[in-house]
């Protein structure tokens, strides 16, 4: 999965859990049953998981370019950088 189709997996996973958090709620107030709402809920969190999760080809439409490792090597590699002290000197009034 690309970063793309993280970023939609993520999106398509709260509108569907918002969505079917909505129609339970309705469901079980319209029929007067907590169970029922609780079901209609969790039917809407296993089909959520069923469509986010696996990696699906549309989360795969933005694949990355990596460099070849002959290419990489023209590239020097970043040094990790030293921490910076920030130590005031006292001023004079």
């Amino acid at each position: 999965m690309d970063w793309q189709g993280q970023k939609l997996a993520e999106q398509l996973m709260q509108i569907l859990l918002l969505v079917f958090a909505v129609v339970g709620f309705l469901t079980g107030y319209i029929t007067g049953s907590f169970q029922m709402m609780v079901l209609t809920y969790a039917g809407g969190v296993v089909l959520t998981t069923l469509v986010t999760v696996p990696n699906w080809p549309f989360f795969n439409r933005n694949p990355l370019k990596w460099l070849d490792p002959s290419e990489a090597e023209k590239y020097p590699k970043p040094q990790p950088q030293q921490p910076v002290s920030s130590k005031k000197k006292a001023s004079k009034k």
